[in-house]
């Protein structure tokens, strides 16, 4: 009798060691095709027993998506044309399928114990065959396809962040992990994807080289199409939490300046720039907008303060230039000392006559109409000088 229950015994223990898959399981396992398998997945998986069964169920679906990936590889090595949409979706599913793998497989057993039978695996195949999705994702750019582009840059930009690959060999696509994130960014925004095209930009600020394209292109996001007094208050806070993020940034100060300014919320705006230059005395931003406050509160004298300040720090500015020169005008035409009129209207020829030469085509400023009022205003509308001004205009 003694025997026996120790042969009794000695069967659960290996039952329990080799734990026969669940009927949930099994029906997934049974699948040789992605798609029915993914199905099945997904309707069976509350009835797994634990993260065991189920990192096993994801890790078949990433074997599945691989199978077609490496058929369609082959094909390629053979220098025989292959189905690009099968192998960049395959790709796809198989990154999907792995990162779903990982989460179950990096979770504790019944144990406690983390123990990740599939990562390693997982990882070092799937990131071997990630990068054919760049050059497909180019060709469907290239072919106006921007929603396939999107899936596959947008699949290659956030796989690039997945801990699952965390230890891969992430060199050779530094050069160009921005940029891809910047355009899957913008087709992201193309489609209405406000949540994803932040998490693309996200990953694009990260390279020197796309920062400022991606803080222009969220910053433009945010403020487009604001159509009620709710999507401005959205707009402001979404602004605030980028300012908070980057704090020296000057488009982005600029941006939200610019939304207060739409609200008539004036003691922000001032709480906002003051504080700013407190901590950054030099931002163009900030003494060019403090200028422009100047000049809605009819204080020429303080508009040029700010205005001449900010110029030095980006001289080429033509917009700046103008409005130094529109402050001049103001008070050459509020004076009654015949000197000084004179003396603001050279000062004002000489600011508009350095926005056009920064910007002849009155592209960025349209300083024309302005300037010949300065120059007719000091030499008389039949001189030469104002002739030539009003042929400006």
């Amino acid at each position: 009798m003694k025997k026996i229950l120790m042969i009794a015994m000695m069967l659960v223990a290996s039952a329990a060691a080799f734990a026969i898959d669940s009927d949930a399981l099994k029906a997934v396992m049974s699948s040789n095709n992605y798609a029915e398998a993914a199905r099945l997945l997904k309707q069976n998986i509350g009835q797994m027993a634990g993260n065991a069964e189920k990192a096993k169920a994801y890790n078949h679906l990433v074997d599945l998506a691989m199978k077609t990936v490496y058929e369609q590889a082959a094909i390629i090595a053979e220098n025989q044309p292959c189905d690009t949409f099968e192998l960049a979706n395959a790709i796809c599913d198989a990154i999907e399928s792995a990162v779903e793998c990982n989460k179950y497989d990096q979770r504790p057993d019944a144990k406690g114990v983390v123990a990740p039978s599939y990562s390693n695996l997982n990882a070092q195949r799937v990131w071997a065959v990630r990068y054919h999705l760049v050059n497909i994702g180019q060709n469907q750019a290239t072919n106006g396809n921007t929603k396939a582009a999107l899936k596959y840059w947008g699949t290659f930009a956030l796989s690039n962040e997945e801990p699952l690959f965390a230890e891969q060999d992430h060199a050779p696509e530094s050069d160009f992990i921005g940029q891809v994130a910047f355009f899957a960014g913008r087709y992201a925004y193309d489609e209405g994807d406000m949540a994803a095209v932040r998490r693309y930009l996200a990953i694009a600020k990260k390279d020197p080289r796309e920062k400022r394209n991606a803080i222009n292109l969220e910053i433009f996001a945010i403020r487009y199409n604001l159509r009620s007094h709710n999507d401005s208050l959205r707009a402001i806070n979404e602004l605030k939490a980028m300012y908070k993020a980057e704090p020296e940034d000057d488009a982005v100060l600029d941006a939200l300046n610019g939304m207060y300014d739409g609200m008539n919320d004036r003691a922000a705006q001032e709480a906002l720039l003051d504080n700013h230059l407190a901590k950054y005395p030099n931002s163009f931003a900030a003494l060019a907008n403090k200028g422009l406050l100047a000049i809605e509160d009819n204080d020429p004298v303080k508009a040029i303060e700010w205005l001449q300040k900010a110029i030095v720090y980006m001289p080429d500015n033509a917009v700046i230039y103008t409005y130094l020169g529109i402050c001049y005008l103001s008070l050459a035409s509020n004076t009654q000392d015949n000197a000084k009129m004179k003396e603001y209207y050279k000062q004002a020829i000489c600011a508009f006559d350095k926005a056009k030469e920064i910007d002849p085509d009155k592209q960025m400023s349209i300083w024309g109409d302005y300037r010949y009022q300065a120059y007719c205003g000091l030499y008389g509308e039949n001189d030469a000088r104002t002739k030539a001004a009003e042929a400006d205009r």
